[in-house]
Parts: C-alpha cells; sequence; structure tokens
C-alpha cells in the first residue's frame, strides 16, 4: 500500500466535509491517504442520520459556527480546540472495516505517545455501548463525546480521540477529532434542549472526555502534534508517508 499524507489546515465546515469526500471518490485501489485539518469557523458536525432541528442555529449563527452534516455516523461534534484526522482507505473482500478502524487507532495512539511521553496511558475502549437504546432513552447522545465507543482513544477512562467510519463503495473514510481544548464542551449550548438538560450534557461530556492540554498543562504544539501522528501512522503501518498537493474543491 502506498500512503500519501495532507496537511490542510484550516477550513470551512463545508471545505473540510467535501474534501474527505472528494479523496473518498479519487481513492486508487493501493492508495491510502492521511489527512489532518482543522476548522475556521469553529463548526458543529452532525452525524450523516441526525437532524438539523437538534441545534439551536440561531444561536450558533449569533456566535459564529458553522453546521454542517457528516458523510459518517456517529453524533454531534463541536470542532474547536482539536486536531482532526482523516483515513481514506481502499478495501476488499479481505480486509475487515473493523479491523482497520482498530489500526488506525492504534497508530493515532503511538502518534500521540510520540508526541510526549505523558501520552503512553493511552488506550482503546474495549466495551461497545448499545448506540440503538442510548439514541432511544438518553439525551446525551446527541453528543458524540458524551458516548465511547470500542476502539476509540481514551486516557484515565475518558475519552480523547473520537472517531466515525463510513464504506463508500470500495473504500473507507475514517475521521475523527483529536481533543487538545475544553471548548467542545459548550456544544450543549447549541443543543434544542432545556436548560437542565445541557447543564446535565455539560457535566457528563466533563466528566467523560480530557484533552491534550488538560493531561500535559501546556498548550499543544499543532505542527509537532501534526508530525507526530504521521510518524505514528509511518511506524505503525511501517510506510513512508509521501506529502501530497491540495485538491481543487469548493468551500
Amino acid at each position: 500500500m502506498i500512503w500519501s499524507f495532507i496537511n490542510t489546515g484550516f477550513h470551512t465546515g463545508k471545505y473540510n466535509m467535501n474534501y474527505d469526500l472528494r479523496l473518498a471518490a479519487d481513492c486508487k485501489p493501493n492508495e491510502a491517504i492521511l489527512r489532518l485539518y482543522r476548522w475556521a469557523p469553529y463548526c458543529i458536525s452532525l452525524g450523516a442520520n441526525q437532524s438539523f432541528e437538534n441545534i439551536d442555529k440561531k444561536k450558533a449563527k449569533e456566535d459564529n459556527l458553522d453546521i454542517v452534516k457528516r458523510p459518517t455516523g456517529g453524533r454531534a461534534v463541536l470542532h474547536s480546540e482539536e486536531l482532526t484526522y482523516s483515513v481514506i482507505y481502499p478495501i476488499d473482500s479481505a480486509t475487515s472495516a473493523h479491523t482497520l478502524y482498530h489500526q488506525i487507532n492504534m497508530a493515532l495512539a503511538k502518534g500521540l505517545m510520540i508526541y510526549d511521553d505523558k501520552l503512553s496511558g493511552v488506550v482503546l475502549e474495549n466495551v461497545q455501548p448499545d448506540f440503538l437504546s442510548l439514541y432511544r432513552n438518553d439525551k446525551a447522545s446527541a453528543v458524540c463525546f458524551a458516548v465511547p465507543s470500542k476502539n476509540e482513544l481514551k486516557l484515565s477512562g475518558r475519552k480523547l480521540v473520537g472517531s466515525a467510519q463510513r464504506k463508500l463503495n470500495n473504500v473507507i473514510l475514517q475521521h475523527g477529532s483529536i481533543l487538545t481544548g475544553t471548548f467542545h464542551r459548550k456544544l450543549a449550548d447549541y443543543l434544542s434542549l432545556s436548560e437542565d438538560e445541557k447543564e446535565k450534557i455539560k457535566n457528563e461530556v466533563k466528566r467523560k472526555t480530557i484533552e491534550l492540554e488538560t493531561i500535559l498543562n501546556k498548550k499543544v504544539d499543532f505542527e509537532r502534534l501534526s508530525e507526530s501522528i504521521k510518524r505514528g501512522f509511518e511506524l505503525y503501518f511501517n510506510a513512508e508517508l509521501i506529502e501530497s498537493g491540495f485538491l481543487q474543491t469548493e468551500n
């Protein structure tokens, strides 16, 4: 497998989702891609099957937040102080999407450990929740980071990286958020819920998530973090990631 690496920097929510879809559409049978990116302005993304009615669109607009649908599953995420990754990987009958999900998270874990020794305790969640039941009965399930999925990365029992995956023809698109700061906790402020429900979700997210700046007690060096994640993929997949140019896509 030939691996390419792209760091597209800051862009809008629409640009970022269109870019991932374009990479998946253009993916060659022998080429995998790691892309890293960020968000300007901050953006709320909803899972493919989640309704825009879950969001207080008026308040989001007042606070200059984008709102966008992800092509993958999962629930709402406030993309703010984070480094976002996407992986595009061609699959065949011998490739398991579940196995690939595990492998990508292992590569991310290796990259985080390269970034700082204090992240050596990062582990994969080993329990898969009953999402159908949660989505029916728990308001907090509207928030992606309130519920850890199997093989997602956590530290000290708290979720650090959230990911979502989808098969598009013969290609897997997986993308996710590496939390760096605490702004993501404000997502509850933009949900169409009562104040009591919002406060409950805020407490739940604070209890169940953790961020690099909280762990390390210092600001994140995004350039070094990006290089560390890239190196983690190279070591885990035993491949050189070749830097690639940008695609032309719509904003």
